[in-house]
C-alpha cells in the first residue's frame, strides 16, 4: 500500500463521501426507511444540476461510485423522489445545514505538527473557548491569532465548545445537526485544522467538546 493510500485509509469512514485513489468519489448513505435514493450534484448556488440513482445494498445502505464528482463538488441526497437532504456524514456544508454538502479531501491538509506531544494531562490548565465569542470576528482564524495571549496566561489546552454545524451563525453549539462538519460561520474545515496546528506550535493541546 503506497503512502497516499495509507493516509486516505486513516481518514476513511463507512458512510459519507469518500475520495478514492483512482479519483472517483464513493457516496454511502444509511437510509433504512427509503425505497430509493438519488445522488444530486449541485452548482455553486446549491441548485440541482444532475442526479443519479444509488445502488441499494441491503440493510438500509445505498452506495454510488462516480467520476462525476470530486473534491469541492456540492451534493445532496434525494429520498424517494421528493425529499432532498444534506449528507448526515457531511464534512462541510458551505451554505449552512440546509444547503448542499461538499466533498472534502481530508488528506489534503499539510500538517506540520508531526513531532507534537501533548503536555501531561495531570498538569493541564484548560481554557474553555467559544469560537464565536472569543474574538470579534468569531472565527477559527481569529482564535489562532490570539493563541499567544492564552499561552501567556498559563493555559496548556484549549477546549473548543461544540463546533459541529448548527442552524444559523451563532449559538452555544449544543444543537449541532451535522456532527462531522465544522460550523461554516466560523470557517472552513481547513481553517479549523490550521487552528489546531497553530495551537500545537504554541505548545497548546486542543480538546473538542463533542455532543
Amino acid at each position: 500500500m503506497d503512502t497516499d493510500a495509507r493516509i486516505r485509509r486513516r481518514y476513511q469512514m463507512p458512510f459519507g463521501a469518500e475520495l478514492t485513489a483512482s479519483g472517483e468519489v464513493r457516496f454511502r448513505l444509511w437510509a433504512p426507511a427509503a425505497d430509493r435514493v438519488e445522488l444530486v450534484l449541485c452548482d455553486a448556488q446549491g441548485a440541482a444540476v444532475h442526479s443519479t440513482d444509488m445502488d441499494a445494498l441491503g440493510e438500509g445502505w445505498f452506495s454510488l461510485l462516480t467520476d462525476a464528482a470530486g473534491a469541492g463538488s456540492l451534493y445532496r441526497y434525494r429520498i424517494d423522489g421528493n425529499r432532498e437532504v444534506p449528507d448526515p456524514a457531511s464534512r462541510c456544508n458551505p451554505r449552512g445545514v440546509h444547503g448542499p454538502s461538499e466533498v472534502i479531501d481530508p488528506a489534503a491538509h499539510a500538517w506540520d505538527d508531526a513531532t507534537w506531544q501533548a503536555p501531561p494531562w495531570h498538569e493541564a490548565i484548560v481554557y474553555e473557548l467559544h469560537v464565536g465569542t472569543f474574538t470579534i470576528p468569531g472565527s477559527y482564524q481569529a482564535v489562532a491569532a490570539r493563541l499567544g495571549h492564552l499561552k501567556r496566561l498559563g493555559v496548556t489546552a484549549i477546549e473548543l465548545m461544540p463546533v459541529a454545524a448548527f442552524p444559523g451563525e451563532r449559538n452555544w453549539g449544543y444543537d449541532g445537526v451535522l456532527p462531522y462538519a465544522p460550523q461554516i460561520s466560523y470557517g472552513r474545515p481547513e481553517e479549523l485544522k490550521a487552528l489546531i496546528a497553530a495551537a500545537h506550535r504554541h505548545g497548546l493541546a486542543v480538546v473538542l467538546d463533542v455532543v
